[in-house]
């Protein structure tokens, strides 16, 4: 069972602010323990809150050379399609940083949902033989040092939706999904066991929407079926970061 913190702020700008000290801290650990600091992204308002680290003292201070950069869900459409997850990224964040190229990991979007899968499985695997990403000496499954999840108002992680099959998958390290509830329907995505082997973890959620599932999930909500964000428990530490809306109801 991983540690867990929650950690509530004034506002979303606020939480921004501790988010990017809490990144910067974590990439100079391990950019000095390591050749590598591998971290994860998800799509939605995350992206936005990342944008500090392009300020002072963070964007002339990190080994952004060291970055190695993932998807931990993404949607299965081109590059430049709005609703792409890499776009998001690239566009608000990543175009404006100095991490070389070969270091920024998103999906073949030439391929089917299953065969970019496949192949986005293939690269990590590789990754891991090369040692740049590390392993679970626990489950064997890829360990990342940072996973940076949002979630959405139904209590989804990832491409991770409440009562679909896809929550049960441990064997797969991605899988594809092809009836997603919410559009577009084709998207691939991490799976649990690799979430959970993650290093450190932050779950940033922000807004009076998504107060109701905070509070099932953190405080003494009842649900029927556990929700996927109720199953993320990774193997080292989980830190909730809260704007005060999103924390109403605890």
């Amino acid at each position: 069972m991983s540690d867990k913190k929650v950690q509530v702020y004034d506002s979303e700008d606020v939480l921004a602010v501790s988010l990017a000290k809490y990144t910067s801290n974590l990439s100079q650990k391990f950019c000095k323990e390591r050749t590598s600091f591998t971290v994860v992204l998800s799509g939605g308002s995350l992206i936005k809150s990342l944008r500090k680290l392009l300020e002072p003292p963070y964007i002339d201070s990190l080994e952004w050379s060291k970055w190695h950069v993932f998807w931990v869900d993404e949607r299965v459409v081109p590059k430049d399609h709005r609703d792409s997850n890499y776009l998001l990224a690239f566009d608000g964040f990543l175009s404006k940083i100095p991490i070389p190229t070969g270091n920024v990991y998103a999906i073949n979007d030439a391929l089917s949902a299953e065969g970019a899968a496949e192949d986005y499985e293939t690269c990590i695997k590789h990754l891991v033989s090369s040692g740049i990403i590390a392993t679970s000496e626990a489950t064997g499954f890829p360990k990342f040092d940072l996973m940076l999840l949002g979630m959405g108002p139904d209590g989804h992680v990832a491409s991770l939706f409440p009562g679909h099959p896809l929550v049960k998958e441990d064997k797969k390290w991605v899988t594809f999904i092809k009836d997603s509830p919410k559009p577009p329907p084709e998207r691939i995505t991490f799976t649990f066991p690799v979430i959970n082997a993650s290093e450190h973890i932050a779950l940033v959620v922000a807004g009076a929407g998504k107060a109701g599932v905070v509070h099932t999930a953190l405080g003494d909500g009842q649900n029927s079926e556990v929700l996927p964000v109720q199953m993320v428990s990774p193997e080292g530490e989980l830190t909730w970061f809260l704007d005060k809306e999103a924390a109403s109801k605890l």
